[in-house]
């Protein structure tokens, strides 16, 4: 465990969900978008990938479809989930191609970058609780 990773909590305030462990995703490859003194990006946003966000991401510089295996890097798919840095889910906000959030699985330090609004106007609904 690393000494400087932030408690994890969502942005709902509740405990943070894992993201996905297949592809393995969040900057400590711990399934959870935590984050961190060493997390520079905030890989905190936790989203469904899309082909539209997918090919936004790659024109914007950082190709997130193409595998990398010298990285452990299987390439994303959409319908992947995957642990995004929040200026970038901000910056596809903007242009309109953000992915869907999952809330239970953002970590609460997306709001220093990101308006709760906005991550709720983008949300994935949350599954009721069987009762």
């Amino acid at each position: 465990m690393h000494e400087t990773i932030e408690e994890s909590i969502n942005v709902l305030g509740g405990p943070l969900k894992p993201c996905a462990f297949d592809p393995i995703t969040g900057f400590y490859r711990n399934g959870c978008c935590d984050t961190g003194a060493e997390d520079r990006g905030a890989h905190t946003v936790c989203v469904r990938v899309t082909e539209e966000f997918l090919g936004f991401s790659r024109s914007r510089g950082n190709d997130l479809s193409t595998p990398r295996p010298e990285f452990g890097f299987p390439g994303l798919r959409p319908g992947d989930r995957w642990c995004l840095c929040a200026e970038r889910w901000k910056e596809a906000w903007k242009a309109g191609v953000a992915p869907k959030v999952i809330l239970t699985s953002t970590h609460r330090a997306t709001l220093r970058h990101v308006p709760m609004e906005a991550l709720l106007a983008n949300a994935m609904p949350i599954p009721a609780r069987n009762t």
